[in-house]
Order: structure tokens, then sequence, then C-alpha cells
């Protein structure tokens, strides 16, 4: 069979066992590995390439951020870390316009530098900053709206999984990549509070003046300081570790978790809730795993398979060049967000789309901030949107869905501006030491 042939079928194999609802990674492992066996037209050539490749895959340390950072994440978020985070911030901004809202986008790009996952964002924060702006009568789908879209954050800002995945899947450093998101997730976070403060100037009646009284006074505690003190040191250390040359990633990620275990106990985590916080964590981490397993698979035999090749002779004879490539990445990724969530997107298209974003000239970092902001879009795309679905289900009263998706149309607007001047001024990602 002809390369151009394979690659055909594979990509159409690959896509119909999505569409009739087989799990991503084993279609991407049946994709493989079925493709390999006709590149070679030997089934024990193909299951030894398989098992070589898995063997050297899955020894490589860096894999270990996956389960050390998300285990940082659960302790830090079972502990009650993330709502003392929000009530320092609220007392912080006690005299800005949506006080609360803008507090909520600030508390999540905090708690995005911990997590890394935007929707354990979405849920904490649905339980602890709803409630409080309801409580002043904020305009529903505006509070709903701010909650589902500053908790992408989540996947921009550092240590995101998604970057980890973009690192492993591209074999980019994951140290740069993590130093690349920095600036466009701060900038992304300004933008979603500008937003918020025009609206509070132009039509104050969805965010009305929220006073800070006698109960918010009480909930600012020694022990609340601490806390939200110690999750920005813990942020200090593990960033500013990697950006100043201390710690690899794997290593940044070792002392987040000891950092994330020591102020669980100091905020009074039962050794069983501890325990529990790590096993949840492996049990989110195995089928990582094993979807990096199969993509790292898929991506070996597309390039063994000269599929890349393929697909690039074919663009460039269609008369694309960056701009028109970079558009029909954009459609596509928003396209695939209504249907399917940002893990299965990137194992999807970045084996593809990296290699032809490179041969048009794109930067490796500022292409994969661009690409993570593209996809985070889809977490608030309908009809699938991810992180809508988890704030409907988290705010402890009744909403529609049609309420949440409104709320998050501004969001997912400001995220493809974002976008957009990542790619016009790519120094926003490559002025870091070590990103240039």
């Amino acid at each position: 069979m002809s390369p151009e042939l394979l690659t055909l079928v594979a990509l159409g194999a690959l896509i119909l066992m999505i569409i009739i609802g087989l799990p991503i990674g084993l279609s991407l492992a049946a994709t493989a590995l079925v493709g390999t066996y006709f590149l070679f037209e030997s089934w024990e050539l193909a299951i030894f390439t398989a098992g070589n490749a898995s063997f050297s895959i899955l020894r490589n340390y860096i894999f270990a951020t996956i389960p050390l950072f998300i285990i940082m994440g659960n302790l830090i978020s079972r502990c009650g870390a993330a709502g003392d985070l929000y009530t320092m911030m609220n007392q912080l901004m006690r005299r800005v316009p949506a006080r609360l809202a803008i507090a909520t986008v600030a508390g999540n790009a905090v708690f995005a530098a911990i997590s890394g996952v935007s929707v354990a964002a979405a849920a904490t924060f649905s339980q602890v900053a709803y409630p409080q702006m309801r409580r002043y009568d904020y305009n529903r789908p505006l509070a709903l709206g701010v909650i589902s879209g500053s908790a992408m954050l989540g996947m921009l800002i550092p240590p995101s999984i998604l970057l980890i995945f973009w690192g492993i899947l591209t074999e980019t450093s994951i140290g740069e990549l993590f130093l690349a998101g920095v600036i466009p997730g701060l900038l992304l976070a300004l933008l979603f509070m500008g937003f918020l403060y025009i609206v509070a100037k132009r039509r104050p009646e969805l965010t009305p003046f929220a006073p800070i009284d006698a109960e918010d006074d009480a909930g600012m505690t020694k022990s609340v300081i601490g806390s939200g003190l110690g999750i920005i040191g813990l942020i200090v250390l593990v960033i500013g570790g990697i950006w100043g040359g201390f710690f690899t990633p794997t290593e940044a990620a070792g002392v987040g978790a000891i950092g994330g275990l020591l102020l669980a106990i100091a905020k009074g985590l039962k050794p069983g809730e501890i325990v529990d916080a790590i096993i949840a964590a492996g049990r989110t981490s195995a089928p990582i795993m094993f979807l990096l397993l199969t993509a790292a698979l898929y991506s070996q035999f597309l390039v063994t398979s000269g599929a890349i090749g393929v697909i690039t002779d074919t663009i460039e004879g269609a008369g694309f060049g960056p701009v028109g490539l970079i558009v029909a990445m954009t459609l596509i990724w928003l396209v695939l967000g209504m249907i399917l969530d940002s893990t299965s997107i990137i194992l999807l298209t970045v084996p593809i789309f990296a290699p032809l974003a490179m041969g048009f000239g794109y930067d490796p970092l500022v292409f994969a901030i661009y690409g993570i902001l593209i996809i985070e879009a889809g977490l608030l795309t309908p009809p699938f949107g991810l992180l809508v679905y988890v704030v409907k289900g988290a705010v402890p009263e009744s909403v529609s869905l049609s309420e949440v998706f409104r709320g998050s149309v501004p969001y997912w607007i400001i995220i493809l501006i974002a976008g957009i001047l990542i790619l016009m001024f790519p120094a926003l990602v490559t002025w870091l030491p070590g990103t240039a």
C-alpha cells in the first residue's frame, strides 16, 4: 500500500472509530498497530515495534511530573486552602468594582498554578465563589460564566497537564513550555479582569457593589492568611525553581507534592484523607499514561509511514501559506472542541499539526501556547463544553446549561483574542530566559 493511501485509510479509520464511540486510547493504539502491520506486512514486526516503543516511552522520568503535580493539586484542593485563597483575594480587592467576580479570576489564576487541571478549579470555585456572588445578587449567567471562563487558566498557567502532554508528544522541553505559559496566562487573566471591570462600570446592575461586612472580616483569620500565603509561596518555589534552573520539571513536581503535603497537614487534613488524595491521583494518572503511550505509538506510526511528509506536500500543493495553515488548524480545533475533550484533541492533532507548523516556520513554543489557548476554548464550546457541564453540576443551586454557555461566551471570545495576540507578539512567549 502506498504511503499516501495508507495515510488516508489510517486517518479515516481513526476518525470512524472515534465517531462510533471507541475510547480514544484504543482507537490510537489500533490505528498505530494495524497501520504498522500494513507498512511492514508483518504482525511480528508491528508488535515488536509497539513493545519497543512502549518500553522506551514509559520509562522516561518526565512522566513522573503528571502524578506528582496531580497529588499536589489534590492535597491543596481537599484541605480547604482554595477557599482560603479566595477569601484572601476577596479582602485584598475590597474597593474594586465587580470585586467578587475579579477575585474569582485572581483566585483561579493562583489556583491554576497549583492544580494544573481546569476541571478541579471549576468544581472548587463553583462551591466557593458562586454562593458569594449570588449572595450580593450578581447576574446569574455572569457569575456562572466567570467561573467556567477563568477555570480554563489551569491549562495554561504552569504546571499545566496539557503543556506536559504537548511536551511529551512533540519532544519539547516541558520546563520551557512552563515558562512560556506564564506571561500568556497572566495576560489572559488580566483580559478577563479588564472585561469584568468594564461590565461593572457600564452595567453596574449586573455586578452590584458588595461591601465587606462583619462576616467577611471574621473570615480573615491567621489560618486563612497563612494558607493563602502558603499557596503563593509554593507557586514561587515550584515555578521559580524551574525558571532559576534549580529544579528540573520532575524535581519541581516532587518539591510541589511535598509542599502540598505539608500545607495539607498544617490545615488539618487527616491521614486517611491524605491517602485518599494520593490514591485519587493514581486513578487519574493511570489512564493519562495509557493515553500518552497510545498517542506516542500513533505519532511514531505517522513518522515511520511518511504521513507527515504526505500531508505537508498536500497542503503546500493546495497553496496554503503560514496564515492559511494556522486558520485551518484553528477551525479544526474549534470544531473538534464541540465534540471532544481537550486531551483527546491534543492526542489526535498535535502529532500531525506540530511538525506542519514547524515546517511553515512557526516557533514551537509560540505554536504550543497558541494551540493550548484554542483547544481550551473548546472547553466552553457547545454542545460538549466540559467546563460548562462541570460548573452546572457543581454550583449549589439548579441552573440551566444555556445560562452557563451564555455567560461563557465573552471568555471564549477573549481567549481567541489572546491567541491572536500571541501570534502577533511572539515575545510574550519567548522573552523569558530559557525560552528564547
